[in-house]
């Protein structure tokens, strides 16, 4: 048990933290977003992570929003429901020296867009469990619930074996890609006329 634990790392890409590699605990469903896909993610994003505030939902292992923290994000919110996993994110964060940029939400994502946002966020960070099939639901409560910024970019990842979902129809397709189980795209938010 103690060697599959220490398997059980990230490692940040780029930024300030570039190279530290950290632990997070074995929990169902948890699959870090691979390093191939992070590093293309934030290609796409470079010029729009410095100052940012970030969203990561279903942050499992926080590979995804503390890599954008080590670029440059001015504010990182992570929802994660399994206490497990949330406790390491504190942890990890603790390690980092990044607890005045974030605030870890130990809640069902569904519940968290059911409050009332402190903030809008520019970027979004959404990555469930493969198997669960809520990126339809989660994505619109995100576009009616108030928490995006009005030129927000929003991130999915899903099973490649699975067609996409319906989206809302302002979230404009800006890049996808593919790498072995996962489907990526990222969309940018069109505001919307009354």
């Amino acid at each position: 048990m103690q060697a599959k634990a220490r398997s059980n790392t990230i490692r940040i890409i780029g930024g300030e933290h570039r190279g530290r590699k950290l632990r997070f605990p074995d929990v169902k469903g948890l699959r870090p977003t691979a390093d191939r896909v992070r590093e293309t993610l934030f290609n796409w994003l470079q010029a729009r992570i410095p100052g940012a505030a970030c969203l990561d939902l279903f942050a499992g292992s926080g590979a995804i929003g503390l890599e954008a923290l080590s670029r440059g994000a001015a504010a990182l919110v992570f929802c994660e429901q399994s206490a497990a996993a949330a406790r390491n994110l504190q942890e990890n964060i603790k390690l980092l020296g990044l607890q005045d940029r974030t605030k870890v939400q130990r809640m069902d994502a569904r519940r968290l867009l059911q409050q009332a946002p402190g903030q809008l966020f520019d970027i979004v960070f959404l990555d469930p469990p493969f198997a669960a099939g809520l990126l339809s639901e989660i994505c619109l409560q995100l576009e009616q619930s108030g928490w995006l910024a009005p030129n927000a970019f929003i991130y999915l990842e899903q099973d490649s074996s699975h067609p996409w979902p319906d989206l809302p129809s302002n979230w404009l397709l800006f890049r996808e890609t593919m790498a072995g189980q996962a489907a990526c795209r990222l969309f940018k938010r069109a505001i919307i006329d009354d």
